[in-house]
């Protein structure tokens, strides 16, 4: 999804229009930059420790090529070598994005990432469910088996509502201009636009993630 561009329309047209899946021929290319991947003139903050690098996704939770990305993305992150730190970054290219912002990290809040982040995107898109606004999130919430006084309680809280301007600072701070997309180390950023598709643009991280590795 281009940041321009919000109905789940013109997300699936984009979508195809970028080759999500793509072709074996622009996988066996070697990344570049410029081309492939952007190096950032500013570098973006990252909360990894050091002798970790960061890798951050960028996502929506509306967006069908987010939805149609997190299966690769989570076999991607069970298999990455230990030195990668991973972290989920939901955008707020607009302020009615916050809802799923705060969503997002009331759930990490409750430690509730691995039992509800995929049932999300499946309730927005396999059950066409409308989780815009905070009353619709909170009673869906409540449906899988979740306090909904204290998940309204943690979706309210500062703590929360600091996380959610940090993303969009982050979010920024990356320029990022559509989603799926992902930043490395605070220096690099990469989409399905540049990588030419989303299974090669996880080739692209792989590329990048051993260049700063090696220390370039």
């Amino acid at each position: 999804m281009k940041r321009r561009d919000f109905s789940a329309a013109a997300a699936a047209a984009i979508g195809l229009s970028q080759g999500f899946f793509g072709s074996a021929q622009a996988q066996a290319v070697k990344p570049e930059a410029g081309a492939d991947y952007l190096v950032l003139d500013k570098k973006a903050a990252v909360e990894a420790p050091a002798g970790k690098v960061e890798v951050v996704e960028f996502f929506w939770y509306n967006c069908s090529h987010c939805n149609a990305f997190e299966p690769a993305l989570d076999a991607w992150i069970k298999r990455a070598p230990k030195d990668v730190m991973v972290r989920r970054v939901p955008v707020g290219f607009r302020d009615d994005f916050v809802p799923q912002q705060r969503l997002y990290y009331t759930l990490e809040a409750m430690d509730l990432i691995d039992k509800l982040h995929g049932k999300v995107f499946a309730a927005i898109h396999a059950e066409k469910l409308q989780l815009a606004k905070g009353d619709a999130i909170a009673d869906w919430v409540a449906k899988q088996g979740v306090d909904k006084a204290k998940f309204v309680e943690q979706y309210n809280s500062f703590t929360v509502a600091t996380k959610a301007g940090k993303a969009t600072q982050l979010q920024n701070a990356y320029k990022v201009e559509g989603v799926p997309a992902m930043g490395v180390a605070g220096r690099f950023y990469t989409d399905g636009t540049l990588g030419k598709n989303m299974p090669r643009v996880l080739q692209v991280v792989d590329h990048l993630v051993a260049e700063v590795r090696a220390g370039r």
